[in-house]
Formats: structure tokens, C-alpha cells, sequence
């Protein structure tokens, strides 16, 4: 499962969406965070929640994805590293002004979803 949670001034946002057949059963966690950012962003665009130039907050509840998207550190692992270009071909693209801001799991929204 993968899920995310757009929240802006007016509205809070919830989805979570079974993973395709392709990846699932096939991915790790730490590579599922990876394509929830992914779709998340990519599906607030297409609903017109995320419009072009917007300042978005990214909030991470794993050190390894905070570093890896917010200093630009490599990752050993050519999957996330593939997730991670399309992540920031979309940024690019539309211009966003990303910020990305490391969470406690706990505080997790999205987390929460995967839950229930």
C-alpha cells in the first residue's frame, strides 16, 4: 500500500491506493515511501491541488529518505535513485518550491492510513 496526505489552507486531502501489480509484493517500505511521494505529487498536480509554482512541505518520518531528498545524497539502491529523478523532473517542471522537513513516525499522516 502506498498513501498520502495533501493539506492545504482550505482542505485536508486523504488517499491510499494499493500498490500496482508490478510492484506489489516487490518493494521494500523505505522504496514505497518513495513511490507515495511520487504519485502524491504527481496526482495533487492532476487534481489541481498542487498548481505550477506552489510552495510545497514535504514532511519525511525517515532520516535515510530526509537526506536523500533534502541534501541530494546518493542512494545505494537504483530503484529509489530512479523514483528520485522522476520526483524531481515533476518538481522542475512545474517549478515547485519544495521544502522537505523530517517528521517522527508518529506524526506520520499518511502512515496513519495504512493502518486503518
Amino acid at each position: 500500500m502506498i498513501s498520502w496526505v495533501i493539506e492545504t489552507n482550505k482542505t485536508i486531502v486523504e488517499q491510499a491506493r494499493t500498490h500496482a501489480e508490478h510492484y506489489y509484493d516487490q518493494v521494500s517500505v523505505e522504496q514505497s515511501k518513495y513511490i507515495g511521494l511520487h504519485v502524491g505529487i504527481f496526482w495533487s498536480i492532476g487534481k489541481f491541488i498542487i498548481k505550477n509554482g506552489d510552495a510545497v512541505n514535504v514532511m519525511i518520518d525517515q532520516n535515510s529518505m530526509f537526506e536523500h531528498m533534502s541534501k541530494n545524497k546518493k542512494s545505494d539502491d537504483p530503484f529509489i535513485e530512479s523514483r528520485t529523478n522522476f520526483i524531481k523532473q515533476i518538481i522542475d517542471q512545474r517549478g515547485l518550491d519544495v521544502r522537505y522537513q523530517l517528521i517522527e513516525p508518529k506524526n506520520n499522516l499518511a502512515s496513519k492510513l495504512l493502518n486503518s
